[in-house]
């Protein structure tokens, strides 16, 4: 007999799988936690009854002692919990940002490359990804939080608890690993697990996890509907030789801001900050003949003749 938690992780990820154009072969991220280990059995279960061949992508950060073995046993569970194959991949951790974010572009790295990969990110997650946003100021696309659907990323258990997943895995008779870097209070999101989270609960009497992740998909439906209009006006002010001023200056803020965010990464900017946005906008909405905007990839966008343009520029400023 399925227990509930079992029941409530395969419901999920049947939900997910029916609003989405799934290939042949799904892959799920595993790491060895209850959370991916509970999003494999289900994957398998489902996606065997619809048809699927399952396949468990296992990352080996190679972080910590005994790394190999970790992800060994991982990938030798999601077999035992019914996935066909299982494969480990290793990858290397550089780059800036801090520790969590290296790892985490590192591990996207490692398992891109297939049509859809599930991950197994929960409502907990969800509500310290908005949480995240808030505090750092973001914005509504950072408020708005993890996408269930990102191609080639799935998410479909973002409005199951954490709590759930560790159930369901002791009704499977499965002992999930704890990775003891979830224990570490030098990790932002660590002591946002640990110490903000249960105090907002403990303040507001409960509920506070889901009410984020509530607020997030409100705001990203919001969001699509913007991101749709602005696709609209970028067609009509989009052109060979840039956008056409007059066309955004007739537009609202937040739409006209979509539009520049869109044409500036189309560009070619990397690392767009809300800062650089804000001043190319100026170009448009407080225009007063002043010069251009430098962009990171010594880039600068300018106005001339009615038209914003981004433009390479052969030398860095001050040289």
């Amino acid at each position: 007999m399925t227990g509930k938690a079992v029941a409530a992780v395969r419901r999920a990820v049947r939900e997910f799988l029916e609003t989405v154009e799934a290939p042949a072969e799904l892959c799920v991220a595993v790491s060895g936690g209850a959370d991916s280990l509970a999003l494999a059995e289900a994957t398998a279960y489902v996606g065997h009854h619809r048809g699927h061949r399952v396949r468990a992508l296992v990352v080996d950060h190679g972080l910590q002692d005994g790394s190999a073995k970790i992800a060994r046993d991982a990938a030798e569970a999601a077999k035992s919990l019914g996935a066909d194959e299982a494969e480990v991949r290793r990858t290397e951790v550089t780059g800036p940002g801090g520790p969590e974010a290296a790892a985490r572009k590192a591990r996207y790295r490692a398992l891109a490359g297939h049509d859809l990969v599930l991950l197994g990110h929960t409502l907990d997650d969800q509500a310290e990804t908005v949480l995240l946003g808030l505090g750092r100021g973001s914005g509504a696309r950072s408020v708005a939080g993890m996408r269930p659907h990102d191609p080639p990323w799935g998410r479909p258990l973002l409005a199951v608890p954490r709590a759930t997943t560790r159930a369901a895995c002791a009704e499977l008779g499965v002992e999930p690993w704890d990775d003891p870097h979830n224990a570490e209070p030098r990790f932002t999101r660590v002591r946002l697990r640990t110490e903000v989270l249960p105090l907002l609960e403990d303040v507001l009497n409960g509920g506070v996890a889901g009410a984020l992740a509530r607020t997030a998909a409100q705001l990203r439906e919001d969001s699509e509907a913007l991101d749709t209009s602005a696709d609209r006006i970028f067609t009509r002010a989009g052109g060979p030789d840039g956008l056409d001023v007059a066309v955004l200056a007739a537009e609202p803020a937040a739409l006209r801001r979509r539009v520049l965010r869109r044409w500036l990464l189309a560009s070619g900017v990397r690392e767009l900050t809300d800062a650089h946005l804000r001043a190319v906008d100026a170009l448009v909405a407080r225009w007063r003949g002043q010069g251009g905007v430098w962009l990171p990839g010594n880039l600068e966008a300018r106005r001339a003749h009615g038209r914003l343009c981004v433009i390479s520029q052969p030398t860095t400023r001050g040289e």
